[in-house]
């Protein structure tokens, strides 16, 4: 809708978002809007490295509390594995060879000269060809992979 908007001097203005009312019995979903509320269903064709991937979330969402808080701790235990691992191979090799992310570069913004980290787009080429070879095994439960809820046939 258009209209004069006086207390910024007349100028036309038009509404650009309206928000949504909320889910019924918003207390039983910590008050999450329907967009939060499904943010980490599966998709078929992400990359295994994706954080919807993650098997302790499913495992909590279904609400196995104990098995989600072991699996948090396994993963996790993995993840400082696989860092001490590249720390040591840095110290075998003698060159100060630094974690590079697989889909963002950092460059320097042309604005601020601060670091930032850009997105390559190389993440859509790879989905769009399920070529995922270049993502580390970081999930490797058989039980969440056999039941994540996707198609993999």
């Amino acid at each position: 809708s258009s209209g004069i908007n006086a207390e910024y001097g007349g100028e036309d203005f038009r509404q650009i978002w309206t928000k949504n009312q909320p889910l019924a019995e918003p207390e039983k979903i910590y008050h999450f809007t329907a967009l939060a509320c499904t943010l980490n269903e599966p998709e078929e064709g992400v990359a295994p490295t994706d954080s919807r991937r993650r098997p302790d979330q499913r495992l909590m969402e279904n609400q196995n509390y104990l098995d989600a808080n072991a699996m948090k701790v396994k993963l996790e235990e993995a993840q400082r594995a696989r860092r001490r691992a590249r720390e040591a191979q840095i110290v075998i090799e003698g060159t100060p060879a630094k974690y590079q992310p697989k889909w963002f570069k950092k460059q320097t913004c042309d604005i601020t000269g601060d670091d930032i980290w850009r997105f390559t787009e190389e993440y859509w080429e790879c989905k769009k060809n399920m070529t995922w070879d270049r993502c580390p095994v970081i999930y490797e439960d058989e039980a969440y992979v056999q039941d994540d809820g996707l198609d993999e046939t």
